[in-house]
């Protein structure tokens, strides 16, 4: 049965799902990577694709931007449509000049300002971490496809951080204990979902922006990356 913000039927969905913001950049993917595709979500013009992937079945789907729109699309996919897995693939900034832009990272901890949890059911919690079973094969499909890999703690904030008035003053109140080196915007509601619902949930970042470093990007720089994340994901399956 569809919801108000998802049409596909049950069985619609593949227990295996691979989420990235931008409806446009799903399509791509589906375009690109997936055999006998078909299209099952356009509500909000958020699409869903499922299809096949080396002979396995997979969805690719938007989530759009910030932890209300990721909550709601996560939550329905693990609650109402039972997937099993979901790797986010994203974009990301770094506060530190360890990372280079288009550098890219396997999300271990996600940590949140958010009242995400206590919202949703009255968890104090605002630190998660990803599936190990799921970043381990991640890691194990990098290497096998040489792509650098850095593993790292991740901020997700409700303020896109280029925005916020005292960035310093932001920033010197995060705790220091975790050692966040990005930053997005998405993260910290899907690995909590997964956690919530006992789901497995990884999320594979590229660097494109840098307090450290003043670089930038061209579109086809931008499209190469989503390229090795996205292979990362799908031989992951």
């Amino acid at each position: 049965m569809a919801t108000v913000h998802n049409a596909a039927n049950i069985g619609d969905i593949a227990k295996t799902v691979i989420m990235s913001g931008d409806p446009l950049r799903i399509k791509s993917i589906a375009e690109k990577y997936l055999d006998n595709y078909k299209l099952v979500n356009t509500v909000r013009n958020i699409y869903a694709y499922t299809g096949t992937y080396k002979g396995k079945e997979v969805t690719v789907m938007a989530h759009g931007m910030g932890i209300p729109s990721m909550g709601i699309y996560a939550y329905e996919l693990f609650k109402k449509y039972d997937v099993d897995r979901i790797i986010r693939l994203g974009s990301c900034g770094t506060f530190t000049d360890k990372y280079n832009i288009l550098d890219i990272v396997l999300v271990e901890k996600s940590y949140t300002e958010s009242r995400f949890a206590y919202e949703l059911d009255e968890s104090n919690i605002n630190c998660v971490s990803s599936s190990k079973e799921l970043n381990l094969k991640i890691e194990e499909v990098a290497k096998a496809n040489n792509i650098i890999l850095n593993k790292c703690n991740c901020l997700c904030s409700d303020v896109f951080d280029w925005y916020v008035d005292d960035f310093n003053k932001f920033y010197n109140r995060l705790p220091k204990e975790l050692n966040l080196e990005v930053a997005e915007m998405e993260s910290f509601a899907l690995l909590y979902l997964a956690y919530k619902f006992k789901k497995q949930a990884s999320c594979i970042l590229t660097i494109v922006d840098s307090h450290a470093k003043e670089v930038n990007l061209t579109s086809e720089e931008r499209q190469n990356s989503l390229d090795k994340m996205t292979i990362l994901a799908l031989e992951s399956i």
